[in-house]
C-alpha cells in the first residue's frame, strides 16, 4: 500500500485520467473529488460488489451503484 499526505486542495494523479482532489477537511474528516472517465467504476468499500463465498444471507443486500464522476 503506497501511503501519501496531502494538504487541502492538493492532488493525486493515477495513472494518465484519474485524478483525486482532496476537497475539503473538517474534524477528522476529509472529503475527496474523483476525476475520472465513466467507464471507470468507483465504489466506496462498504458498497463494493459481494464475493461468491458470501451467498447464503437470510437478507441481500441492495445491489451497489457506481458513483458516477461529474
Amino acid at each position: 500500500m503506497l501511503v501519501l499526505s496531502r494538504k487541502l486542495g492538493e492532488k493525486i494523479f493515477i495513472g494518465e485520467n484519474i485524478c483525486i482532489t482532496v476537497v475539503d477537511i473538517d474534524r477528522g474528516k476529509i472529503r475527496l473529488g474523483i476525476d475520472a472517465p465513466r467507464n471507470v467504476p468507483i465504489y466506496r468499500q462498504e458498497l463494493l460488489p459481494l464475493k461468491a463465498g458470501a451467498e447464503g444471507t437470510a437478507a441481500a443486500p441492495p445491489q451497489p451503484s457506481a458513483i458516477t464522476p461529474s
